[in-house]
């Protein structure tokens, strides 16, 4: 009680002192230092478990905890969600996206952190997933029950949410544009511009509160040597192509795989079959234990050597050749234990796991070339970053956030050209085969959808009854003329639902239809309804959404159609309510 009587006195004083602009502000950047705080929890938390789990056990115990390690964190991850927290896990933007196209960009409370819980207990245990999703994910809820507690409306909360990923995302790479950059492009999809303000204050704040609790260090260390030169970019165009057919495989293999996971109907056979496939590919291929950045980091430096060094099988080799496989079997395997990974009830996103795929092809791509001695030599942290971009551009469909993000990781603009070229082919590459982004097709493998559109966002939020019209007079089949005339006496509608005794639709009969004979004597007794009646142009069912409801008026071409639940007649829905009510909220919406 004195909590409710706490905030209700803020908002009377907010309300007469400060504007609703003002106010946002000051709500943003408090958005943006939590969920800092969370994602700097969340990484130190991981880094504490596997330094833990990993430090010096290679040579005692020959790899073969690799086994056990990531089917333990899963299980212990999938169980407290379930019985404890009551949030299991699994993909976390792709919800977020459909929590604000669908549920007035309402999160449940619980998300803020739950997901830190279970993806710390995941990724740290080495499921083959990343962190910026969680973190995205309880920033985003950070932002959305603020926004509830402050009695905001749903537009609000939505930049709230778009608030608290950018403050995440800024925090985790320390990339505060890019950052931004990726709240509208892949959060919001459409903001104005005076809503950029909040998403950079909260931005500013994510990455400052990481830099006070954890300093300056980044997630990729490496020291940029060489300069860009107009000479590589034939190369560049080469590895642009090779970024969209592997961000293509990378979605399909995600997807594929998940569908797999799904056919075993029982939760227990998901965790113990995933659990354990997943703990062989990492035995075999050590390099997926975790989200892989440290993988990075050796390439970018130079040192693909010492990948090899936590492998069982490959360590004592120095193979160039054997480099190569290596790497290419990374890439082919990443997605299937990302998609495992989650499929089994482990808590953490696709994220890092393109970013490290793309990472890994640009290494390859250039080292292969630097191994055939060709024309010019490449540089592989130049390789290895763009196609990071490439690839997160590819998956994600959001050139420009990988553009800025890397941009920003490596401290400036030496790359820019290259990044934003490699962007732009792989980006088109990949849609020439697949129009959404890997988040869209997993809503729309759950049997949900985004709309596309304004229109169809507007529409959405219109449900069918709340327009039904409910005055329409129903007559029975086997009424006669009169009857339907003496209806039409105290009716103020021109159209009648025919109706049974269970009340189901027959049919409609319009004022039209009788006109010309309703003056007759002899057919007012002779003439039944059910002789007059004709079929309506479509029928709409009362759980059809706006968006199909409108299709079938512009295929019918009708003003006016019947609603029916389950085959009884429950009102007519026309075009003009439909307009009234679009109307109204589109309105609504500006005055917002």
């Amino acid at each position: 009680m004195a909590k409710t009587d706490l905030i209700t006195r803020l908002l009377v004083w907010r309300l007469k002192h400060m504007s609703n602009q003002a106010f946002v502000l000051i709500l943003s950047g408090l958005i943006g230092i939590l969920s800092g705080i969370a994602a700097v929890i969340l990484k130190e938390a991981v880094h504490a478990i596997q330094k833990f789990l990993t430090e010096d056990f290679y040579t005692e115990y020959a790899n073969f905890l690799y086994i056990l390690y990531p089917l333990i964190g899963i299980g212990v991850a999938y169980f407290a969600g379930k019985y404890l927290l009551k949030d299991v896990g699994g993909h976390g933007i792709p919800d977020v996206l459909f929590n604000i196209s669908k549920n007035s960009a309402l999160i449940p409370r619980v998300k803020m952190y739950s997901r830190v819980i279970t993806s710390a207990l995941t990724v740290g245990f080495g499921g083959s997933v990343g962190l910026e999703a969680p973190m995205v994910v309880t920033g985003s809820a950070i932002g959305s029950n603020v926004g509830l507690l402050m009695h905001l409306n749903a537009k609000k909360r939505a930049l709230l949410i778009g608030c608290g990923a950018a403050g995440a995302i800024s925090a985790i790479f320390g990339a505060p544009i890019g950052a931004v950059i990726f709240a509208v492009e892949v959060i919001l999809l459409e903001v104005s511009s005076a809503s950029f303000i909040p998403l950079l204050i909260a931005s500013v704040m994510g990455s400052l509160t990481s830099m006070i609790l954890m300093g300056k260090e980044s997630i990729f260390k490496f020291n940029l040597t060489d300069s860009f030169s107009a000479s590589h970019m034939p190369y560049y165009f080469l590895l642009g192509i090779g970024c969209g057919l592997v961000s293509l495989y990378f979605s399909r293999m995600v997807r594929k795989t998940e569908r797999a996971m799904e056919d075993l109907n029982d939760q227990w056979m998901r965790l113990l079959y995933g659990g354990a496939f997943l703990g062989f590919i990492v035995f075999f291929f050590p390099p997926i234990y975790g989200e892989g950045y440290e993988t990075l980091n050796l390439l970018i430096e130079g040192k693909s050597a010492q990948i090899l060094e936590k492998s069982p099988f490959f360590s004592s080799f120095e193979n160039p050749l054997l480099i190569i496989g290596f790497l290419i079997m990374i890439i082919l395997l990443k997605p299937i234990a990302s998609a495992i990974t989650l499929g089994a009830g482990g808590s953490g996103g696709i994220f890092a796991p393109s970013l490290y795929v793309g990472g890994i092809l640009g290494f390859v791509f250039a080292y292969t070339k630097n191994m055939v001695d060709f024309h010019i030599e490449l540089p592989l942290a130049h390789f290895t970053l763009v196609a990071m971009c490439g690839v997160m551009a590819g998956v994600q469909h959001s050139p420009l956030s990988a553009i800025f993000l890397i941009a920003e990781i490596t401290g400036g603009y030496e790359l820019f050209i290259p990044l934003m070229f490699v962007s732009a082919i792989s980006f088109t590459t990949t849609t020439y085969f697949q129009k959404d982004s890997l988040y869209k097709l997993q809503l729309r493998d759950q049997g949900k959808s985004l709309p596309e559109t304004k229109d169809q966002e507007l529409l959405d939020t219109i449900t069918l009854s709340h327009v039904i019209e409910r005055d329409l007079l129903p007559i029975h089949h086997e009424a006669r003329l009169l009857d339907l005339i003496n209806l039409v006496k105290v009716s103020k509608r021109n159209i009648f639902p025919v109706v049974d005794d269970q009340k189901r639709l027959l049919g409609i009969i319009t004022l039209d239809d009788i006109r010309d004979i309703m003056f007759d004597p002899e057919k007012q007794k002779s003439l039944l309804v059910k002789q007059l009646m004709h079929s309506p142009p479509e029928v709409l069912s009362i759980t059809e959404n706006m968006q199909t409801a409108m299709e079938k008026f512009e295929r019918s071409g009708a003003w006016n159609l019947p609603v029916l639940e389950e085959e009884r007649y429950i009102g007519f829905v026309s075009k003009s309510r439909i307009f009234n009510a679009y109307r109204k909220r589109l309105l609504r919406q500006k005055h917002d």
